[in-house]
């Protein structure tokens, strides 16, 4: 599933503002369905990029799902996000093999770099970094993905390095 991600409109008091009425046709097709709780969600989230807090009221009021329902399973799947995240999702592996090959370099590397912490997203935007259990490229250890890009053998100055270069696209692209 391809999340795509809105610009987000804030509001004076910092908080996003959330246009609901994009949930209207999503509401409609899974509304008095059985199992229509997820459907629900992953589409919200395809939606806006994550589940802003307005979905979840609007959700429940609309179809008579039990808001601290749809919470529950917001915070079980590892799917759901409750926050926004940057338009990068960078994933370090910390599967065995990566671990063994130091993976812990990169995500500190990372962090310092993107002055941020594991979970958290980037002042401009761009980047959320993530640990992750295992990427599956065992061979490629240690690793991490950006977007559908896997990036293996890497040392921490090598993932910054990658980082920085997407940065400076993006910078591109904008100008």
């Amino acid at each position: 599933m391809r999340i795509v991600r809105l610009s987000p409109a804030v509001v004076q008091n910092g908080e996003e503002e959330v246009d609901l009425s994009k949930l209207d046709y999503l509401i409609g097709k899974y509304k008095g369905q059985k199992g229509n709780m997820i459907p629900l969600l992953q589409g919200t989230q395809q939606i806006y990029g994550y589940l802003p807090r307005e979905a979840f009221m609007k959700i429940s009021h609309e179809t008579g799902l039990d808001l601290s329902d749809m919470y529950g399973v917001a915070t079980f799947y590892a799917q759901f996000r409750l926050k926004p995240v940057g338009k990068h999702i960078i994933k370090v592996c910390h599967g065995t093999a990566c671990h063994v090959q130091n993976a812990n370099t990169i995500t500190d590397s990372l962090q310092e770099s993107l002055k941020i912490k594991d979970g958290e997203t980037a002042e401009d935007g761009l980047f959320t970094l993530e640990s992750v259990a295992c990427l599956g490229c065992c061979s490629l250890a240690p690793v991490m993905m950006i977007g559908e890009q896997t990036y293996g053998k890497l040392t921490g100055s090598e993932a910054v390095k990658i980082v920085k270069n997407i940065r400076l696209e993006e910078v591109k692209k904008s100008n």
